[in-house]
């Protein structure tokens, strides 16, 4: 089995698992990226998305002011091309972690990336939530944060992690492009050591590892969603 995995990869046998360029550290470079952004990026989303429902026309606390600020700036970063973004926010994210280059970089523009996705998915999200119920909280004295977490984010929690996993999908796919500035990861295996050395076996195994991923996320969000959903 090892001889014949060895002359149908060899690409894949050369690059090996430890060291700069193996498989393991590839593995977990794309898993410390894709955690850590979404956890930045997921939080500022959270807020951005909650910020958008309750200071909207139909919110608990309506404001013109907040919610065409956060509107906005939601939807000028989604509409920047994250290659492109990776350039731009280059002097900002060497501000915060010292360096342009490197996984640790990776994270800022990673993080900027996938949160206005997610604030819209949030917001969509808590938008569905019966405003009944909503009123109904109102109408007893409950206050913003009672609201908030008791009301929105338990009501729409089922609807919240299905947007959480598609996030996260969406998120796997930015760290390919996080190669871009040393990042390394899958997506750079694939790229760097596959495609740009006509390596296929090498592009072929980082790609499926990927798929791999996408589908542990996939099956373990749905499996949550079910398991939350009270409707």
């Amino acid at each position: 089995m090892s001889t014949w995995f060895s002359q149908t990869f060899p690409n894949v046998v050369y690059q090996g698992w430890g060291g700069d360029t193996g498989w393991g550290t590839a593995i977990f470079q794309t898993l410390f990226m894709t955690f850590w952004s979404a956890v930045f990026g997921g939080l500022l989303g959270l807020i951005f998305g909650i910020g958008l429902v309750v200071t909207g026309p139909r919110g608990i606390t309506p404001n013109k002011t907040i919610f065409w600020t956060l509107d906005k700036i939601v939807s000028v970063f989604r509409a920047v091309p994250f290659i492109i973004l990776l350039a731009f926010i280059a002097p900002f994210t060497k501000a915060l972690v010292g360096t342009q280059i490197g996984i640790n970089a990776a994270l800022v523009p990673l993080s900027l990336g996938v949160f206005p996705f997610y604030a819209r998915q949030i917001q969509v999200a808590l938008s569905e939530v019966d405003s009944g119920i909503v009123e109904a909280a109102q109408a007893v004295g409950a206050s913003f944060s009672q609201i908030v977490f008791g009301v929105y984010i338990k009501e729409g929690r089922s609807e919240i992690i299905r947007v959480s996993t598609v996030t996260l999908i969406s998120l796997i796919g930015l760290t390919a492009m996080a190669g871009a500035i040393g990042a390394g990861g899958l997506g750079n295996m694939a790229v760097a050591y596959g495609y740009n050395r006509f390596a296929n076996d090498t592009t072929l195994v980082a790609t499926i590892l990927v798929l791999i991923m996408v589908l542990i996320v996939q099956v373990t969000g749905d499996w949550l969603a079910k398991k939350y959903n009270h409707k």
